[in-house]
């Protein structure tokens, strides 16, 4: 069977035991891949937190990962995304760099210390279809990981 879209774990060389879930979705009509936190975090007001997901994920050449965070932080608690959204292409599965693995980043806007419990939700993915224009001529091949393309 041809692989068309999923998650996967990253390989770890330092032996640390994987222990955590794959994203899933949580209800048949849910549009997002539910990511679940691989470690406790605490977030302190006005700080970020990168949280490494051990997780990468395969799609289609046309299709695009989008990362958000889970609705109920920014309205509840004032956590969101320091990028807003993540986009993850298809070519960074696999890279050289870090394998693929998906690192999310979370910014505190709150006044209050805000805990994620390992295994708690933090975040939703959805796989989207995206399209491209008549003259596009995009030919660069991605050379890393994360923020890699059109650097030198």
């Amino acid at each position: 069977m041809e692989k068309i879209r999923g998650f996967e774990r990253v390989t770890r060389t330092n032996g640390e035991e994987q222990d955590f879930l794959l994203p899933k979705r949580m209800t048949k009509h849910s549009a997002g891949y539910d990511f679940f936190s691989p470690e406790d975090v605490e977030i302190k007001p006005n700080e970020k937190y990168l949280i490494k997901t051990g997780i990468k994920s395969y799609f289609q050449e046309d299709e695009g990962l989008f990362i958000y965070p889970r609705s109920s932080f920014g309205f509840k608690h004032g956590i969101m995304l320091a990028n807003t959204i993540g986009v993850i292409e298809s070519d960074y599965y696999n890279n050289e760099s870090n394998e693929g693995e998906i690192c999310v980043k979370l910014f505190n806007t709150s006044d209050k210390v805000f805990n994620i419990t390992k295994g708690d939700r933090f975040c939703q993915a959805v796989f989207k279809k995206f399209l491209i224009t008549d003259d596009d001529n995009a030919e660069s091949v991605r050379t890393g990981g994360m923020g890699s393309t059109g650097t030198k």
